[in-house]
This record gives C-alpha cells, structure tokens and sequence, in this order.
C-alpha cells in the first residue's frame, strides 16, 4: 500500500485525526434519521450568505485545482488565472440574473427549473447532462488528482488513495446530506486557504537560492508572458494561443454559465438559501474569494517553474516528450514544507478534494432521487427518497473511481475539466441563457439544442482525443494534441476557441426552431424568465448596504482594476 513515507509519523497521525474528524463533524451536524427530502438535498432552506459563498468556493476549488492550477503556472503562466478571475462575472451573473428564478421557483434542482421554463423532457435532458458531468469531471477526475498528488506526497499507491479518500467522503455525504457538505465545505475552505498561503509564502521566501534577488532576476528567468494575464492572439510561430484573450474572452463565458449558473453541483447551494437576499449575496462573496487563487495557486507554479529551472525540484517526462508539470505542487512541498507541517497541509489538500466529491455526489444523489425516481414514482415518500438519495450517490461514487484510474489519457489535469464540459456546455450554456432572456424561445428549441449540440460536442471530444489522432496519422509527432488542438497535423483551433463555435452553432438552432413553433403562453413563463434583458438590472431600487446590486457593481470594478495592473 505505502512506498517510502515522505512524511513522519506525526504528521500521518494529523492526516489520520482530520480524516475522522471532519467526517464525524460531517455526520453530526448533517444526519438525520428521519430526514425529509428538503432536509436532505436542501438543507433545510437555511444556509445564509456567508455559507452559500464559502461552500461554493470550496465545491469549485479542489485538488484539481491546487495540482492543476500550480501546473500550469509552471508551464504557461498567470493567463491560466483567467479561468479564476473570469468566474467572478459569472458569479455576479449567478446573482443578479438567475439566483431570483431559481429561488422563486422554489426548485430542488436545476432540471426542475428547466420543466418550468421548457418542458418534462428537457428537464430529462439537464438532469443526464449533469449526472454524467458531475462523475466525469466533478468526482472522477477529481480523484486522479488527489491520487497523483499523494502518491507523490505521501508514497500512497494510487489505488489506495482513491479508495481511502472515496470512502471517507461517501460515509459522511450519504449520511448527513447537503448540511453536512456545506458545514465541512466551510471549514475545509480555511484549511485550503491556509494551505495555498502556506506554500506561496514559503515559495517567495525560497526564490533566493534560484537565484532571484529582485523583479529584475526574477522576469529574466521566466518564459515569455509566464507574468501575464493576457496572451496576443497567435503566438511566435504565427499558430493560434490556446490562451489568447480572445479564447479567454469568447470561451470562458461558454464554460462559465454552464458551471456556475446551471451545474446542480455548484447552484444547489444557492437553492438552499433560507431568503432571497442570502441566495444572491452568496455568489457575490464567491465572487470576491476567487480572487485569491490567481495569488495563492497559479503564482507558486511560476515559482515552481523557477525551482525546477534551477534544479531544486525534478520533473518527470511523460510518454509524449512532455514534463509532468502535474507534479509540480508535490514536488514544491516535499522542498519546501518542513516535517510536523507536512500533515497540516495535507489535510488542506484533502479538505479540497473531498469538498468537490461531496459536493458533486450529493447534487447526484439529489437529481436521481427528485428528476428521475420521483418522476417515475410520484406518490413515493420523503423517506424512500432519502435512502434511494444515498444509494445512488454510493453507486456513482464506484462509477467515478473507475473512470479515475483514465485521468492520465489527456494532457493536463486543468486542461481535462476545462475540455471534457466542451460536449455539452455550449448547448446547457444556450439554453438556460436564452431561456432566461428571450421570452421567445420553445421547448422544441430546447430539444433540438440539447441533442444536436451535445451530439456534435461529443464528436469533436472524441476526434481530438489524442489517442484517436495517432490512430488515425501514419506518423504523428511526438506532443501530437489532436485532430482538431493539434497546430502542425490538425486543425490548429484551441479547445478554447472550439467552445464558442459550438456555442453560436447552438444559439442558431434554438432561434430558428424557436422562430419556426408557436410562442409559449404568457403564463406559463411567469417567474421562469425577465420580461425584458436590463429588467435584471433595474427590477427594484437600490436601498442599503446589503443590496446584491452595490456589491455585484463593487466586484465588478476590482475586478477591471485588477486585469489593468495584470494585464
């Protein structure tokens, strides 16, 4: 089971103590054994503000990111911060746009809302959508990133990491429900934080011995742009950036809405909300705290980068020719972090991961039990629906660990969950949008949108595939990314830039199908969509310090200083 132990025996005992721990806290403040499905799956109504926020940030912020975002760091810069900073005008968009319907409505889950706005069917749709989202990226993927880090970390076989941390999670998300992944997400949210300031800290103090006495030293020995936010158009060999403003600016938004207005996973927090006002102050104060990863998370992969040149840390190579910049993160703490702290860290670096999976399997467990048993068995009881709710997260949560042990079939782990949601997310990210703001548009469009975006999305993930490329090449080219990524034997369209292809494709075929059936009755749009797209900006008047607007507009403005001095 062990390698060689990269850490003492006290800072296993710490890891050991967290493990139980937070899943007894997780089982005490959350199981109830005769919960009722509102208890269960929604908390009760009863989160507030500052809940909502801190669990939505550690729902998003997980291993992958630690592992993924310190990755790319070392390999193409602080423009991978954009994927953090960008979320926060989505989270604004979250809670000034959708954040009233949702809570209006009085959901349980998003594919309910879509039966108001649409129909039973595209309820079905959204519902498989984002199950299959939530094992493949959420929990799947989620777990090949905890497992490589603490293989590295820790000498644990990465088998066995994915089966000690799943059944840990599994226990205590089963158990206690949503009240129990929002408490355990708050407090795993401090120990993330502490644990990415940790590293940035001890990562500047060791710039020194790279070498680096000042800026001066420090920009010489980075890669071209490594420092910046925004990357030109088509790079030195005149190919497309994969990261240009414009993929970041075009396809971060396709992404975005997807994921942060309409993934059950993240959104079933704000529906949980115990008042409006909580429901959209939520998102906003997420909004705030996801500025901090571009600092805390991408910075310490630049300086790992730096550690790395200089040869204070190796990198593997993989089998494509490529370093393993996975390993970045683990490589830095190993240098780095003390022995008696190393057990403290890793508890943060767990707090992150299990955030994620709890998250993830308790929206599943939500789905299957209210959009499809309850469908099928609509007089079924609050119990019944709880324990089908457990057990199905239990059988997602296997299905996941299978797929992990394939996280190591892409490129890297960041660049996985950005570009397995490409299959669907133009077509949720049209549907939920134009629903929202165009009283126009018809259940047919709805349909027609979800079948034939997802359907092409889902070609052009297999076709890319670099696996399916080399197949099909008689000789592809050591670092070959792909029939479509690839610049040199493909296409030479980034991933980035294939997401707002799809999305215009999308948006096309729900107008004309939606121009093509009789409009919706009046009625049957009342509290699902605005009357008018600004109607989200002026619906009231702005009165007190609380009001969603003011700190929507506040993010709104730190966020353009912060690209100007980044830029």
């Amino acid at each position: 089971m062990l390698a060689e132990m990269a850490i003492s025996t006290f800072d296993l005992t710490v890891i050991i103590a967290y493990l139980i721990g937070i899943m007894l806290i997780g089982i005490w403040v959350g199981y109830r054994r005769h919960a009722t499905s509102q208890q269960y799956f929604l908390a009760g109504k009863s989160l507030g503000w500052f809940s909502i926020g801190a669990a939505l940030f550690a729902s998003n912020i997980s291993t992958i990111h630690l592992v993924g975002l310190a990755a790319a760091g070392a390999d193409v810069g602080m423009v991978m911060g954009n994927f953090e900073w960008m979320a926060s005008f989505c989270l604004i968009i979250l809670g000034l746009v959708f954040a009233p319907f949702y809570f209006k409505s009085r959901i349980s889950t998003l594919p309910e809302y879509l039966e108001k706005r649409y129909s039973t069917h595209a309820r079905t749709c959204l519902a498989f959508v984002a199950i299959f989202g939530a094992l493949l990226i959420h929990i799947g993927i989620s777990l090949f990133a905890g497992a490589k880090l603490f293989e590295s970390f820790l000498g644990v076989n990465v088998l066995w990491s994915i089966l000690i941390i799943s059944a840990v999670t599994v226990v205590y998300t089963i158990l206690g429900g949503l009240k129990a992944v929002v408490v355990t997400e708050t407090i795993q949210t401090f120990l993330l934080l502490g644990g990415a300031v940790l590293v940035t800290a001890l990562g500047i103090n060791y710039l020194p011995q790279c070498g680096v006495e000042n800026i001066s030293d420090f920009s010489s020995q980075l890669k071209t742009d490594q420092m910046s936010m925004i990357h030109s158009i088509r790079n030195e060999q005149g190919f497309l950036n994969e990261y240009s403003w414009l993929a970041v600016l075009l396809g971060y938004p396709v992404l975005g809405i997807w994921y942060w207005c309409s993934d059950q996973t993240i959104v079933q927090r704000v529906l949980g909300a115990k008042g409006l006002q909580h429901a959209q102050l939520g998102p906003l104060f997420a909004g705030f705290l996801k500025i901090l990863p571009v600092f805390l998370m991408v910075f310490p992969g630049v300086i790992g980068y730096l550690m790395y040149k200089n040869g204070y840390i190796t990198l593997p190579m993989l089998d494509n020719g490529q370093l393993d910049y996975n390993l970045t993160l683990a490589s830095m703490i190993n240098i780095l972090v003390p022995q008696g702290i190393k057990g403290l860290l890793a508890a943060g670096l767990l707090a992150a991961l299990m955030s994620t999976i709890a998250a993830a399997l308790n929206s599943c467990a939500t789905l299957i039990s209210v959009d499809v048993i309850k469908r099928i068995k609509p007089d079924i009881t609050d119990a019944k629906q709880v324990s089908i709710g457990r057990v199905s997260a239990g059988v997602v949560m296997v299905l996941a660990m299978l797929w992990s042990t394939q996280g190591d079939q892409f490129g890297t782990i960041f660049e996985a969950i950005n570009k397995i949601p490409m299959i669907f997310a133009p077509a949720v990210t049209t549907v939920f949008l134009l629903g929202v703001f165009w009283r126009r548009g018809t259940n047919k469009a709805a349909l027609a949108t979800f079948a034939i975006g997802c359907s092409v999305g889902l070609i052009y993930f297999v076709m890319d595939m670099p696996v399916i490329g080399k197949s099909l090449l008689d000789n592809p080219r050591e670092g070959f990314a792909g029939l479509v990524t690839d610049p040199v034997q493909g296409i030479g369209i980034p991933f980035m830039l294939v997401g707002p292809i799809l999305c215009a494709m999308c948006i096309i075929i729900y107008v004309i199908t939606s121009l093509m059936a009789p409009a919706l009755a009046s009625e049957k749009l009342e509290n699902v969509c605005w009357d008018h797209p600004l109607k989200a900006l002026t619906e009231s008047k702005i009165s007190g310090v609380k009001n969603p607007r003011i700190w929507a507009l506040v993010l709104f403005i730190i966020m353009c200083v912060l690209y100007f001095f980044l830029r």
